[in-house]
């Protein structure tokens, strides 16, 4: 792998913490996820399941982890599957995980081929009350292809109709939301990759440039640093396109006088970086791009001040659309009558700003976490107000992510410029 080695410690305390919360008397099992195939013999690049990934460091296809907190011999409370390696796979693919690399990445002392897999997985599930299984239960989820999991899942009731089923998802997104000092130290690598990224970006957007052309200065920095990609689709969205949202096409070209918003992250060793900045093509903002740059940016500041232990994602989100209310006010582009007068389900404030202020950010760009869990130090967040005006063509977002402490939110992004004057003195040095 391009990343630095993990100290395994990370992956026996997840499983550890993970093994007091199962049922006792369930068999658990996650699977990697499948390599996905585009056409012909091609397939996309490998990505792991993050479930996997968090509870082994397992970085492989065709990976099954099994958990049975109440196995009578130790040697089979936990156990890990791998695709069994030959050199014929050496030499067409390279050389894969041997079970030694499996106990050395994961911790697992119990290490064996995959093709041993379902005579062991029976032997603990015909001795266990439960069989707990793994599937994607994010909130936003769609999922027309049928994952490795969810085969699993309906293998296993084929197999085993009377057993009692019980879903891992709940305890693995209990887990997941808090994220160790182990993780947090990789997300800021994440996070400093994507910052450099965005610095060299400075020196580089300029009139006449076309959106896919600064995407690859953004992959260059990534690839350099060890990310093997991005964490999400790049983002390049000029003039008009500053207005969509989700504008991944990056194929237009940006012009003096626009401005140029660039939402993007890289990945590293599985974990996401989630930045969004919004500068002026041609290196200086006019004056209204500048007003409403700097009324969102107090929106920022103000929104990452309440990211501390205790907050409660939907009232923070609604506190966040009054300072918004303000900022549209006094740019002219709501009325503080007809806000007075609106109704609170339907808030005006979503006209020029449509979106959440913040999700959750780890193994996952949007990870897993409750909206209605307050906040506990540990817990990492980005922070992304914006303003969109598509009759003038403005589109700001600004974005950092953020580690929830008992000290109060620290931005991991704090190095990378925000100022308007700093951006400008930049692109223009």
């Amino acid at each position: 792998m391009r990343y630095a080695d993990i100290d395994p410690a990370l992956f026996v305390n997840n499983r550890a913490r993970l093994m007091e919360i199962l049922p006792q008397d369930a068999v658990a099992v996650v699977n990697a996820n499948d390599v996905m195939p585009i056409s012909a013999d091609g397939t996309f690049p490998f990505v792991q399941n993050p479930d996997l990934f968090y509870l082994t460091g397992i970085d492989q296809e065709e990976t099954v982890l099994v958990l049975c907190p109440g196995a009578r011999e130790a040697r089979l409370r936990e156990m890990l599957f791998l695709r069994k390696t030959d050199d014929k796979i050496a030499l067409w693919e390279g050389q894969r995980l041997t079970r030694e690399d499996g106990r050395r990445v994961s911790g697992i002392r119990t290490v064996h081929w995959t093709t041993e897999f379902e005579g062991l997985f029976r032997q603990l599930a015909v001795a266990s009350g439960a069989i707990c299984l793994n599937s994607n239960e994010h909130l936003r989820a769609a999922s027309p292809v049928q994952t490795r999991d969810m085969r699993f899942v309906n293998w296993c009731r084929e197999k085993f109709p009377l057993h009692r089923y019980e879903r891992l998802a709940p305890l693995m997104q209990q887990l997941r939301v808090v994220k160790t000092s182990e993780e947090v130290a990789l997300i800021r690598e994440a996070c400093r990759i994507t910052g450099e990224a965005f610095r060299r970006l400075l020196g580089f957007v300029r009139p006449g440039v076309w959106e896919y052309e600064i995407e690859a200065e953004m992959l260059h920095a990534f690839v350099r640093n060890r990310s093997r990609r991005p964490a999400f689709a790049c983002i390049v969205a000029s003039g008009p396109n500053s207005c969509v949202l989700h504008y991944v096409r990056n194929d237009r070209q940006c012009r003096d006088g626009e401005l140029v918003l660039m939402d993007f992250g890289a990945e590293y060793a599985n974990y996401a970086g989630d930045l969004t900045r919004t500068i002026p093509v041609g290196g200086r903002f006019t004056p209204r791009q500048r007003q409403v740059y700097e009324a969102v940016l107090r929106v920022y500041r103000g929104a990452m001040a309440m990211l501390v232990p205790g907050t409660v994602l939907d009232d923070y989100q609604k506190t966040v659309g009054r300072l918004m209310e303000k900022e549209l006010i006094d740019l002219g582009l709501l009325d503080a009558r007809a806000v007075k007068e609106q109704d609170s389900e339907a808030p005006l404030y979503k006209q020029y700003f449509p979106h959440g202020t913040s999700h959750h950010l780890g193994l996952d760009v949007h990870d897993v976490g409750d909206r209605h869990r307050p906040l506990e130090a540990g817990m990492v967040l980005s922070c992304e107000p914006g303003i969109y005006i598509p009759e003038e063509s403005i589109g700001i977002r600004i974005e950092t992510d953020v580690l929830v402490t008992d000290q109060g939110p620290e931005d991991l992004m704090a190095d990378v410029p925000v100022e308007p004057d700093h951006i400008e003195s930049l692109m223009n040095a």
